[in-house]
Formats: structure tokens, C-alpha cells, sequence
């Protein structure tokens, strides 16, 4: 069996600043498991700009900030393997992977970064009424066939769902040639980022409707139209709005799920809100040595994020091989919240052991304008912060400083409270 000291899982953005991160934080035995056919992972397909502005404070590509990070592992000569498939991860850390080259082989690791991105929701899981004709698509499968493979998934399309990938190929299918004739959410705000809805959507004319969702789907062997109908606050379609568009091409943006069948077998305590592990201020699971960072975790909305995150990952999963990070959990303190937000991460807090600060990072249930942020170390508030309008689609954060804790050595309990203002 071979040995590492971190294994890490996927080779996109999550896990190439894992990996350096981990490396600069001292630690040389780092292996890369990959299962594409290159590094770089969905930033690859990703060919529109607005990567990077956070990062590296210029505007990029998704193949060019992918590449920053690929450069950063190829100079460190950090070990990688492509087109591996993890089979499985054991709660005692074995990781057993195959390749051609390989074979079957497991690898015991002191320490495990997950970082195997998202998946886009099936279509089954919408109850989509009509036949199952051909030129029905996920919105990053087509993505992939257009930027990658050079292929046109159709000319005529109605996209459902406004998640920033099927608003994005909203704009890259008008682009290419295709007239985009709608696009329907089925709630009463859209997915995606605002940015997006005024660059992909309102620059090219294409309508979006919301609180609307596709009641049928017409033709047998092709897509030939869609009928799609207002629904009501039960979600339920409301009978006399349908409206109905010829169509060849029904594209599916209906939101993302963290990839964690890795994380279930390796015995890792999963959220019922973001289906993405429960970490502690270590990004780490309730597994020890054990570790998560970007859309594993839960769904971004920009890729600066997922790297600052993993770059965290890395650092704490270095601290941990050297055995820096205690296994105590003891001090961990829930962060609870109201008023809003629908989850929080990382889930739990010890003080003790987190840095000089920490991003924690919510997303809210709904559209919510004019309403204070607030934080309390059990009743004193210590976060105070306006925010003029907050969305689903937009992630939240908070910064916690670790002098805040340091008049609260028999801290009870942190809250983020969202009020109205």
C-alpha cells in the first residue's frame, strides 16, 4: 500500500490551491487524484470572463485562473495522477482509486482533502411532465458541448432555471447563433448573480420569467416545444397562464449538489441544508484528518472563494499531519443563526484554535432588503453591518476576529441574527 501524508480529492480549482497552499505550508508528500483527463476541472469548459478579481485583482478566464493555479503545482512539483477514479475513501483514511496505468491501488494518507466540486441536479428530480425526446440538456453538459467539443446543442432553446451556468448559456447560445426565447424560474427570484442576469440576460433581450416552471414538453423523437405556465405560492402551476414556445432545445439549470458519495463512505456527518459535510473553523469534518473546501462543501458563487477556502484546507491539513491540530472538540461552540440564513460554514467554532480571523458564510432563503447583519458572542453584539438587499443566488460572510473572543473565555453561544433595519 502506498503513503502519503494528504490525499486530496479532484484536480480543479478546490484542489490545485489545496495542494499549494498545503506545500507552502511545509509539507512535501501531497498526491492529487484527478479522474479528467487534465487539471483545471469545470473551469476548463468555463471560456466566459470574470475569474480572478479577487484572487490575482484582473479579470480572467476560467482556463486562465484554473491555469494560475495549475502553474502553481507544476512549480512545486506537487504529485498528481490524471484520469483516476476514487472508488472509495475508508473512515480510517485508505483511499482506493484505479487508473490504466495502475490498476486498483489504495493509498493510506494521514490526512484527506475533499474537493470533488458539485454535480448539476438531474432532470428526474423535477417531475417534468412529456415525452423524453432528444435535445433535452443540463446546462453544463451543454456548456461542455459548445466550448469544448464544439458542438450545437440546438437553435432554438428555453432554459429552465436561472442558475448563473443556464444564464451564462443563455449568452453563449445567442452568441453562437441560437435564439434563446425564455428563460423560467420557478421562484420568485432568480439563482444566479445579478451581474449575470444583466450581462447574459437583459444586454441580449432575452426574457426572464419567475414564478414560472415548464409544465409539458411536445415531440417524440425531438424536442419540437415547451409550454411553460405561472405557478402559485404552492409552486403549483396556475391553469389559463400557460404560454407555449417551438423550441428544438430545453436546456436544465436547476441548481447544483456538493459530490459526496466519497464523503458518506469515509463516514463524514453530511448538512440537511447544503448536503455538503458539517466542518468546524478548521474546514475539517466530523471524520479527523478529514477535510473539505469548495463546492464539495457547499455551492459558490465565484471561484476566489473556493480558493481561498481550500487554501485554508491546505494549510490546516498540513497542521494536522504535524499533529498541530488537536483532536479535542471539547471547546467547539455551534454557530446557530435567525432571521435569514439557511446554514452557516463552517458549523461550529473553538476559539482556542481558530486564526486571527475567520470567514464564516451563509446564504439566506429568500430576497431580503434593508437589513442589519448582526453577530453576538453569547449577548454581546459584535458585528453590526447594513446590507441594502441580500438574494439566494448571492453568498454571505461575516468576519470574525479572534481578539473578539478574548473577553468571552466561558463563551455559551454565537449567533448570526439577520433584522430588519
Amino acid at each position: 500500500m502506498e503513503k502519503y501524508n494528504i490525499v486530496i480529492i479532484g484536480g480543479g480549482p478546490a484542489g490545485l490551491a489545496a495542494a499549494a497552499s498545503a506545500y507552502d505550508a511545509g509539507e512535501r508528500s501531497i498526491l492529487i487524484l484527478e479522474r479528467d483527463v487534465k487539471l483545471g476541472g469545470i473551469l476548463n469548459q468555463c471560456i466566459h470572463n470574470g475569474f480572478g478579481l479577487h484572487t490575482f485583482k484582473e479579470e480572467l478566464t476560467g482556463p486562465e485562473y484554473a491555469q494560475r493555479y495549475i502553474d502553481q503545482v507544476l512549480e512545486r512539483k506537487i504529485e498528481y495522477r490524471l484520469n483516476t477514479m476514487v472508488m472509495d475513501i475508508s473512515p480510517e483514511k485508505v483511499v482506493t482509486a484505479m487508473n490504466k496505468s495502475d490498476g486498483m491501488f489504495q493509498i493510506d494518507a494521514k490526512s484527506v482533502i475533499l474537493a470533488m466540486g458539485c454535480r448539476e441536479r438531474p432532470r428526474g428530480a423535477l417531475n417534468t411532465p412529456g415525452f423524453r425526446p432528444a435535445g433535452i440538456y443540463s446546462a453544463g453538459t451543454a456548456q461542455r458541448l459548445v466550448n469544448i467539443e464544439g458542438y450545437m446543442p440546438g437553435r432554438k432553446v428555453v432554459i429552465l432555471g436561472s442558475g448563473d451556468i443556464g444564464l451564462i448559456m443563455a449568452r453563449r447560445m445567442t452568441l453562437e447563433g441560437a435564439e434563446v426565447k425564455v428563460v423560467a424560474e420557478i421562484q420568485p427570484y432568480s439563482g444566479g448573480l445579478k451581474r449575470n442576469i444583466v450581462q447574459c440576460l437583459d444586454d441580449y433581450g432575452i426574457p426572464l420569467k419567475l414564478s414560472h416552471t415548464v409544465v409539458d414538453i411536445q415531440g417524440k423523437e425531438r424536442v419540437e416545444g415547451v409550454t411553460i405556465a405561472e405557478v402559485g405560492p404552492d409552486m403549483k402551476p396556475i391553469p389559463g397562464t400557460e404560454i407555449h414556445y417551438e423550441c428544438d432545445t430545453l436546456l436544465l439549470s436547476v441548481g447544483l449538489l456538493p459530490e459526496n458519495e466519497l464523503s458518506k463512505q469515509a463516514g463524514v456527518e453530511l448538512s440537511r441544508v447544503t448536503s455538503g459535510p458539517v466542518v468546524n473553523e478548521s474546514l475539517e469534518t466530523s471524520v479527523p484528518g478529514v477535510f473539505a473546501c469548495g463546492n464539495v462543501l457547499h455551492v459558490h458563487d465565484l471561484v476566489d472563494y473556493v480558493s481561498e477556502e481550500a487554501a485554508a484546507a491546505g494549510r490546516n491539513a498540513a497542521a494536522f499531519v504535524r499533529g498541530e491540530l488537536s483532536g479535542d472538540t471539547s471547546g467547539e461552540i455551534p454557530i446557530t443563526f435567525e432571521g435569514g440564513p439557511r446554514y452557516t460554514v463552517p458549523c461550529t467554532l473553538d476559539p482556542k484554535k481558530m486564526t486571527d480571523t475567520l470567514t464564516v458564510r451563509f446564504r439566506v432563503g429568500a430576497v431580503m432588503q434593508d437589513r442589519w447583519v448582526n453577530v453576538f458572542l453569547d449577548d454581546e453584539r459584535i458585528v453590526h453591518r447594513r446590507r441594502q438587499i441580500m438574494a439566494p443566488g448571492e453568498m454571505e460572510e461575516v468576519v470574525l476576529k479572534k481578539s473578539q473572543f478574548e473577553n468571552h473565555p466561558d463563551l455559551k453561544s454565537i449567533l448570526i441574527k439577520v433584522e430588519e433595519a
